[in-house]
This record gives C-alpha cells, sequence and structure tokens, in this order.
C-alpha cells in the first residue's frame, strides 16, 4: 500500500482501514504465537501500512489545527 494511495482516501476510510490493519496484526501475532504462520514477513508489512495509515491521518489532523490556528490568528488580527 502506498502513501499516495492512502491521502486520496477520506478520513472514515482511513479509519476503518486503520481498524483493519490493527485486527490483522493481532490475528498475525496470535499466528506467529500459535506457530501457524506461514508467512513471517506479513507481520512488518502489516505493521508498516498501519504506521503509514496512522501517519496520513495525523498529518490531517496537523493540517486542520494550523488552519484553525491560522485562522483564529487572522481574526484577532482584524479585531486589533
Amino acid at each position: 500500500m502506498k502513501a499516495s494511495d492512502l491521502r486520496e482516501m477520506t478520513r472514515e476510510e482511513l479509519r476503518d482501514k486503520e481498524t483493519e490493519l490493527s485486527q490483522q496484526l493481532f490475528n498475525l501475532r496470535l499466528q506467529q504465537v500459535t506457530g501457524q504462520l506461514e508467512n513471517p514477513a506479513k507481520v512488518s508489512q502489516t505493521r508498516r501500512d498501519l504506521a503509514r495509515v496512522l501517519t496520513v491521518l495525523n498529518e490531517r489532523q496537523s493540517d486542520t489545527a494550523a488552519a484553525a490556528s491560522t485562522t483564529e490568528t487572522a481574526a484577532a488580527e482584524e479585531s486589533a
């Protein structure tokens, strides 16, 4: 999964993807502990995908906070 693909998703889709990947990671770790995991590389790949999703969500949150801060600053300057 590429970050560019994730950036095209809506916030709700990203939240769903985060939940899906968290559940998948849990299941993979469970399989690893019980010795049923066929492809151990899948765990690290899933962790990376989850990190990408979280990064995009944090970027959006930061952008939203920065935009709100800029709006508040502009309003305060106009009032003064």
